[in-house]
């Protein structure tokens, strides 16, 4: 029951369990040079490099990058799909990840705990609202990632996308803390 956004602690949590072992925070940048050749093979004109700014991705080990867009902007898939696919192009990643949350499965057990946790409390001190909202369709999760693979976007980089669900919980009640 925590919100996401921006390195929110639910992300901040995962990418701490990745440095643990051996993951770290980098940016790719790329740099392509492009030359016009005759047919035997002669370089007739050489173009200026063209320089191409990544952005950071939160883990990357070896060949592999790996974010975790946990209720950050839609758009955040766009931006990493289109990075993946361009980067294992040029042949500098073989494979990417996206962790992020399974939003209809999530929904339901947010509904779930915060009955539980309403139906435990005094009348008086009963919440009607949740402390997140997972209603909303601005936010990142498996369902979007997984329209962006249907429609291509991908290419062919490997993208392996883990959406976490209420199969995940610990079973714990909400307390109210977390």
């Amino acid at each position: 029951m925590r919100a996401g956004g921006n390195r929110g602690d639910v992300a901040k949590e995962i990418d701490s369990a990745f440095e643990e072992r051996g993951w770290a925070e980098r940016r790719l940048d790329l740099k392509t040079h492009a030359f016009l050749l005759d047919r035997k093979g002669q370089v007739k004109t050489t173009f200026d490099p063209v320089y191409q700014e990544g952005y950071l991705v939160d883990n990357v080990k070896g060949r592999v990058a790996l974010d975790v867009e946990w209720n950050a902007i839609d758009g955040n898939l766009d931006r990493d799909m289109t990075a993946y696919r361009s980067w294992h192009e040029a042949g500098a990643i073989t494979a990417a990840v996206i962790i992020t949350k399974h939003q209809a499965s999530l929904r339901s057990l947010l509904n779930r705990l915060w009955g539980d946790y309403n139906n435990a409390r005094d009348i008086q001190l009963q919440v009607t609202k949740p402390p997140i909202d997972m209603a909303t369709s601005t936010t990142t999760n498996f369902e979007k990632a997984e329209l962006r693979i249907r429609r291509g976007v991908m290419g062919t980089c490997p993208l392996l996308v883990m959406g976490v669900s209420e199969s995940t919980w610990n079973g714990k009640a909400y307390l109210g803390t977390d």
